[in-house]
């Protein structure tokens, strides 16, 4: 008895090949909802036991006091100066120190500049750095999922000050903060954060003025109260304003958006959308002209012996993805325009058919297609009698310069009118004449370009396509 052998599954095509069943697979974000508990959304019986009352005191009257102080206090220009000095500084403890330095690693700072940008951070009143840059991970790492703590699809008002004023539904996502753990001076500032923040925040911004020009009140109010409100909500815009206001010029799977509205408001973080795409780049801005004081800042202080190593993505990559956005841009463009009917959607006519017709319509040849010119007549600029004098004939050579080398807008406007396409007449492939210029240049997805290619013919194009652009002097390093 001979050994049974199983049925031979029969040779998958090259289509198949290609595209894959698709398989669905469980990304870490839903595994973690799934097997965590999750606070019930908020509603009228809910909400004022799931609000957290400390953050929501100091975020509402902070600005209340402050307006009601500046009303009553006379604003000297010094304390003015002074206390929009303070919210550069602080501010710059924040975007330089928190996020830039901390929370992305762009460059490296000395140690005293180091304690000058914790310090500064701390005077900014929004945790300490352990505490901001674990938040701020996670939002980078689950953007705009239930992970991200601001994420900017539950709104503006939860992105802007509602995750920090609510209990979270969710535990923020995983981040790792291994490297914050060694960093002395992280730690320092996170076991002496709340004599900083006193430090920072209130006294040091209070007692200048009063010491230096004897001006008190205008220090409490305008240097620590005010100033401390202006450099909250600046803070806020980054993970509100820059996730719904703007373009995205690098990137639209995500939120983030670039506007120059929101760099102002932020010290520079308003170019959101690049910084998404490359977070570890120093830069917000890559234009000269783009405002953005805080990359101003790292780049003086390397300048001055105080960073080094300051991170830039390649500017090859950042090429691409702008790339990418512009082509999907065309691509939507392309999309809503009407394109001529290409030869295997057209009836194929012969020549005795094509003179038949010529009789009862005005149907002009050119470059293989039979044209049919009867809402055209009146409208040529070279009259009538020029286009009635082709018709039932080829005007190939007349209208590619015999008479007239026709513009582009011609010859789009001509390919709409094509109806049929004369059997045998048409021109090689390698004759391009028969292509409105408007379609010579096609945005198409890549399962367009492989349509109909043979599999064991991919690689070949490919090969040759990687030499060709060898030839070219490209850098593949």
């Amino acid at each position: 008895m001979g050994v049974p052998t199983p049925p031979m599954t029969p040779p998958l095509t090259p289509s198949q090949l290609r595209q894959p069943p698709p398989v669905e697979i469980e990304n870490y974000v839903t595994r973690t909802l799934r097997n965590q508990e999750v606070l019930p959304p908020l509603d009228r019986h809910n909400w004022f036991k799931e609000m957290i009352w400390l953050h929501v005191i100091f975020i509402i009257f902070t600005p209340v006091v402050g307006f009601w102080g500046a009303y009553h206090t006379k604003l000297v220009w010094k304390t003015g100066f002074f206390s929009v000095f303070y919210y550069f500084f602080t501010g710059l403890g924040i975007t330089a120190g928190y996020h830039r330095l901390w929370a992305h690693r762009c460059y490296n700072a000395t140690k005293p500049l180091q304690y000058v940008l914790a310090l500064a951070g701390a005077g900014a009143v929004q945790g300490s750095i352990k505490w901001w840059c674990r938040d701020h991970r996670a939002h980078h790492r689950y953007t705009d999922t239930d992970l991200d703590p601001y994420n900017a699809h539950r709104g503006l008002y939860w992105s802007h000050v509602g995750w920090i004023m609510t209990k979270p539904r969710t535990r923020p996502g995983m981040a790792d903060v291994s490297d914050l753990k060694k960093s002395h001076i992280v730690q320092w500032q996170h076991k002496y954060f709340i004599p900083c923040l006193l430090l920072m925040g209130f006294v040091l911004p209070t007692i200048i003025p009063w010491l230096l020009w004897g001006d008190l009140r205008g220090g409490i109010v305008y240097a620590a109260i005010l100033r401390l409100v202006f450099v909250h909500h600046s803070t806020f815009c980054v993970n509100s304003l820059a996730h719904w206001l703007g373009e995205a010029p690098f990137d639209d799977k995500h939120t983030p958006r670039d506007h120059l509205v929101t760099a102002l408001v932020t010290i520079g973080e308003g170019y959101h959308n690049f910084h998404h795409q490359f977070p570890m780049d120093y830069r917000n801005a890559i234009k000269w002209y783009q405002y953005d004081p805080t990359k101003w800042f790292i780049w003086g202080c390397k300048q001055i012996g105080l960073a080094s190593h300051l991170k830039v993505f390649p500017a090859n990559e950042i090429r691409k993805g702008q790339l990418t956005m512009r082509l999907k841009e065309l691509r939507e463009i392309q999309q809503d325009l009407v394109w001529p009917e290409g030869r295997n959607e057209l009836p194929i006519v012969s020549w005795a058919e094509f003179q038949e017709h010529s009789g009862k319509a005005p149907l002009i040849l050119i470059s293989g297609f039979i044209h049919d010119v009867s809402d055209f007549l009146n409208d040529h600029p070279g009259g009538r009698n020029h286009l009635t004098q082709y018709i039932g004939q080829d005007a190939t050579s007349a209208f590619f310069g015999g008479i007239y080398d026709h513009s582009n807008a011609a010859h789009n406007l001509l390919a709409m009118k094509r109806v049929g396409v004369l059997h045998g007449g048409h021109p090689h492939a390698l004759d391009d004449r028969f292509i409105p210029p408007s379609q010579k240049l096609r945005i198409a997805e890549y399962n367009e370009l492989v349509t109909n290619i043979p599999m064991d013919c991919e690689q070949t194009l490919l090969s040759g396509d990687l030499k060709r652009r060898r030839n070219a002097g490209h850098n593949y390093e």
